[in-house]
């Protein structure tokens, strides 16, 4: 007498059930998952514009205004120019956006000049995402 083989396959229900288990798993951790991505870029953008400030205010020191443009942390043609003050090629923000910096003061923080990313529509303002980051 022969001895009936086991069935080690799996019926089409229990895949199906199996899928709808990972569905419900992935729609639970997925957007806690995304919106931790949104923030780490906030961070990186404010860690970018705080080492951005530290080198405008080591120009500053150096030539007594800050420079026209970001690029002017480079090179300069200035005569008291002492630098590069800033060792890489100018970063864009985590969006892929040049920071927004302008050399007058910024009259909302009080700070000698104006930096910031316009988050990740590139336009001032915005909520969420699109907001601005400002150093």
């Amino acid at each position: 007498m022969k001895k009936a083989k086991k069935n080690l396959g799996f019926t089409l229900i229990e895949l199906l059930i199996v899928m709808v288990i990972l569905g419900l798993l992935a729609s639970i951790v997925a957007p806690r998952m995304f919106s931790k991505v949104a923030s780490a870029k906030d961070q990186v953008a404010g860690a970018q514009l705080q080492v951005l400030a530290t080198a405008l205010d080591s120009y500053r020191l150096d030539l007594g205004d800050y420079p026209e443009k970001l690029q002017d942390l480079r090179q300069s043609d200035e005569e008291y120019w002492d630098g590069p003050y800033f060792a890489k090629k100018i970063p864009l923000d985590p969006w892929n956006n040049e920071y927004f910096y302008a050399p007058e003061p910024n009259p909302n923080t009080g700070e000698s000049f104006t930096l910031k990313s316009l988050g990740k529509d590139g336009k001032e303002g915005g909520e969420g995402e699109d907001a601005d980051v400002e150093f």
